[in-house]
C-alpha cells in the first residue's frame, strides 16, 4: 500500500501529515474548537478509504500526552468505514474540588481548530476464523498466569 485516499468532508479540513517521512503515524488535526472533558469526540473533517486487509489505529501523540492531561482514546478504523474520522478524548484523571463552594469543578482543556490532536497509523491485519477447541496444541511456561504474575 503506497497511497491512502483522503476525502475532505469540510473545505477547511487539514489533510493528515507526517513531520518526518519515516514517521509511522499521520498527524490528525481538529476541525473544530471545542472544550474537552471526558468522552469528547473531536471532528477531523476527513474520511479515509482504508483498503481491505488493513486497519487504521487512532493513537495519542506522545508530545501532547506528556505536556497536558489530555488523553486520546485508542480507536480503530476498519476497512469499509468511509464516515468522518473522529477522535475520542478525555481530560484529567483526578478531581478538582472547590472547598469554598463544596462542589466538584468541571475540568476541561480547550482544543482549537487546526491543533494536532492524534495520529493515524495504518497497519496490515490478519482475520483468522475463530474455532472452539477443548485444549490447545501446546502449553506455555506462563500458562494461565495473568495480570501481574511476572512481577512477583
Amino acid at each position: 500500500m503506497n497511497t491512502l485516499k483522503i476525502k475532505k468532508l469540510h473545505p477547511d479540513a487539514i489533510v493528515p501529515t507526517r513531520a518526518h517521512k519515516t514517521d509511522a503515524g499521520l498527524d490528525l488535526y481538529a476541525n473544530e474548537s471545542v472544550p474537552v472533558t471526558n468522552g469528547t469526540k473531536i471532528s477531523t473533517g476527513i474520511a479515509v478509504d482504508i483498503p481491505e486487509g488493513f486497519e487504521g489505529t487512532i493513537r495519542p501523540r506522545s508530545g501532547l500526552t506528556s505536556k497536558t492531561r489530555l488523553r486520546v482514546q485508542l480507536g480503530t478504523i476498519d476497512a469499509g468505514y468511509n464516515g468522518e474520522v473522529k477522535v475520542i478524548v478525555d481530560y484529567g484523571n483526578d478531581v478538582n474540588f472547590d472547598e469554598e463552594k463544596m462542589e466538584i469543578l468541571k475540568m476541561y482543556h480547550k482544543i482549537r481548530k487546526g491543533d494536532k490532536i492524534a495520529q493515524l497509523v495504518i497497519s496490515p491485519i490478519v482475520t483468522p476464523k475463530p474455532i472452539v477447541v477443548e485444549d490447545f496444541d501446546s502449553e506455555s511456561a506462563r500458562g494461565a498466569n495473568g495480570f501481574g504474575s511476572t512481577g512477583r
